[in-house]
């Protein structure tokens, strides 16, 4: 079909087209154009293309929701810098749209000017973007078993974005999460989500990253992401660590005072049955450690560090027992020789049990043979043998046999 005849006028002062069509059809149908729906994000390329297989020569039209044409053919109808041609034949217009905003969606046209003119829709859904989620609700360090309430909140999204918490790597889920709140913004194109966490903290928590995660269609790349690092006070928890060997005289001593809090605690108190180090000369402190010199027998007794910070307390003992170097090697030998003499005696005892039970096999066997010549032959085991030939002593020379 052919246009043999048309006018078109452009009011570019109203940026809107007016078209006037003075046309003569002639030929055949055509076919029906061909489109297809379009999904965009926000701010990106919409790309329009319309078909036509078979064709003779009439034009392509695409026109906007608001029925504006937006290109006749390869000519441009409506000004926009935005809107452009990408390619044009006979049996093919396609148009693209840059930057893309939440106005443009709707249901756009492609006709072709046959005689009926032929339409095909296209609609075209802009995805709104999600901006960068804010975690709100944590502003100073926490106590150990204090509750939390922490609020992620992300806005622009449509449709509706997912919000999911993590703890480090892993996902919160459970009765420790609120409800999913929607809002609709004053466009009333797209949503405010809002999610709220509530959480038991204890000094493990101390350190950890807590992370809410903005899920979206329109987020092809990544998801949008928020953090949060935790801060925990807690009391400190202390342990002495000795040293593996066993304090003699003359040699040194170090005690480790180990704890852990948060703030850190300050200063380390070592003290000795309740009292001042006796002797500072020999007894030197050196942040945690409790450094002893020459030990000798006046340095028994219990030791104590004690810490301390603003939420708490704690203190651990240890008691002191100074050895003599000849008397733990005495102590030594002996033990050795203990351990020998109850190592012979086993020995002894498990070489009599073996001679015992050898040679009582060897009687209960001789005994069985040599009685067999008295009228034993029947006998069942060594003990009945023997019963039978002691009642057969009257016969003993009828049949001997000897065991060798």
């Amino acid at each position: 079909m052919v246009i043999s005849e048309s006018l078109l006028w452009y009011s570019y002062s109203q940026n809107v087209p007016i078209t006037f069509l003075f046309s003569s059809f002639t030929g055949s149908q055509g076919s029906f154009p061909i489109t297809q729906n379009v999904t965009v994000a926000e701010g990106g390329t919409a790309n329009l293309t319309c078909r036509v297989d078979h064709n003779d020569n009439t034009s392509l039209q695409w026109s906007n929701p608001a029925q504006q044409t937006l290109y006749f053919g390869d000519k441009k109808a409506l000004r926009n810098n935005r809107i452009e041609l990408v390619r044009f034949s006979w049996h093919e217009l396609i148009i693209s749209i840059t930057d893309v905003t939440l106005s443009d969606e709707g249901q756009y046209t492609c006709s072709v000017f046959t005689m009926p003119v032929k339409t095909s829709k296209s609609f075209l859904t802009v995805l709104g973007v999600p901006e960068k989620p804010e975690i709100a609700g944590f502003m100073k360090p926490a106590l150990e078993k204090d509750t939390i309430t922490l609020t992620c909140n992300t806005s622009g999204s449509k449709p509706a974005a997912d919000i999911r918490w993590f703890k480090n790597d892993k996902e919160i889920k459970g009765n420790r999460l609120s409800i999913r709140v929607k809002e609709v913004n004053a466009s009333g194109k797209t949503f405010t989500v809002k999610s709220t966490l509530e959480l038991k903290v204890d000094r493990k928590d101390d350190g950890v990253t807590i992370t809410c995660r903005v899920d979206h269609e329109s987020l092809s790349s990544a998801p949008q992401l928020a953090t949060q690092v935790l801060k925990v006070h807690y009391a400190p928890i202390v342990k002495i660590i000795p040293p593996p060997e066993l304090p003699q005289e003359g040699h040194y001593l170090t005690l480790v005072c180990d704890f852990n809090g948060n703030p850190i605690p300050e200063p380390v108190i070592w003290t000795k049955d309740g009292g001042e180090l006796p002797d500072p000369d020999r007894m030197t402190v050196n942040g945690r450690e409790l450094t002893i010199a020459f030990l000798n027998k006046t340095d028994n007794g219990t030791y104590r560090c004690e810490v301390s910070n603003s939420i708490g307390q704690d203190n651990a003992e240890y008691v002191l027992f100074v050895y003599d170097p000849s008397a733990l090697a005495d102590q030594t030998a002996t033990d050795h020789a203990v351990i020998g003499g109850v190592v012979a005696v086993v020995v002894f005892i498990t070489l009599c049990l073996i001679i015992v039970l050898g040679r009582y096999l060897a009687r209960h066997k001789g005994t069985y043979l040599t009685n067999e010549a008295k009228g034993a032959e029947d006998a069942p085991d060594a003990d009945t043998a023997i019963i039978n030939a002691e009642g057969n002593q009257a016969n003993a020379d009828e049949k001997k046999e000897y065991f060798i």
